[in-house]
């Protein structure tokens, strides 16, 4: 029997490559964005294209908003797996100021909360699993994005705790921390003129950019009855990058 899926953030990049994985896999599959022209686009694209699945399909959604994620979540029937990849970051040293940084917090973290404690009820019915998209700067600093870091280190400590919270009950809570990826968001950088090196040597890595589905194939197998063991896991997938 086919399963349901939500992914948020899942009209473009890293998401949009996680639903096309569940999708293949036969599942159904709901993926939301902020930008409903975005997301108007990706559903005329797979509407038109006779090899894409029927059971994908998208909606806009805000994951600030709690009563736009209450009746998406409302309109659902079931839900086997929640996948939160919505996320945003802001470039150029923006992230000091404390409005952006606040903007930040709310979507990476807050708004990962926000569907988590949502979804929960309807996840636990099924026997369900959490996914969440952390980042290699969950694990250290960075000089030029302390927001997204920020955010990001809680998504980690959020997993473990929700984790723990649901230890007795029949749900999965896990995380994957990916780092750099081929996507809009990273290949639209620009690097500073200013840019000091040394800072970014840490998380540069050595093997280069890794490709959005690789990071579905691993969402879709940590979903699947055989990482029925994994809860409360924060797993990196960064080529080496946190490895010393």
């Amino acid at each position: 029997m086919p399963r349901q899926i939500l992914i948020t953030g899942g009209a473009s990049g890293i998401g949009l490559a996680i639903a096309k994985s569940f999708a293949a896999c036969g599942d159904r599959v709901l993926a939301t964005g902020v930008d409903a022209g975005q997301v108007d686009q990706q559903a005329e694209l797979f509407a038109t294209d006779s090899h894409n699945s029927p059971e994908l399909s998208f909606t806009v959604l805000d994951v600030t908003q709690p009563a736009q994620i209450e009746s998406l979540i409302h309109s659902l029937p079931t839900l086997d797996v929640l996948v939160n990849c919505a996320g945003t970051i802001r470039r150029g040293g923006m992230e000091f100021d404390l409005d952006a940084f606040q903007q930040v917090v709310d979507v990476n973290l807050h708004g990962t909360m926000r569907m988590c404690v949502g979804c929960k009820p309807k996840l636990a019915e099924r026997g369900g699993c959490i996914l969440n998209i952390a980042s290699m700067l969950s694990f250290f600093g960075s000089g030029y994005v302390p927001a997204y870091s920020a955010s990001k280190g809680g998504v980690v400590q959020l997993t473990r705790s929700l984790a723990m919270e649901f230890v007795k009950q029949n749900l999965r809570v896990n995380a994957i921390a990916p780092a750099g990826i081929n996507t809009s968001l990273t290949t639209g950088f620009q690097i500073p003129s200013d840019v000091d090196f040394e800072l970014m040597a840490p998380y540069s890595g050595y093997r280069g950019m890794g490709e959005a589905e690789d990071i579905a194939n691993l969402f879709a197998w940590m979903a699947s009855d055989e990482a029925a063991n994994m809860h409360g896991s924060i797993v990196s997938s960064d080529r080496g990058v946190t490895a010393g």
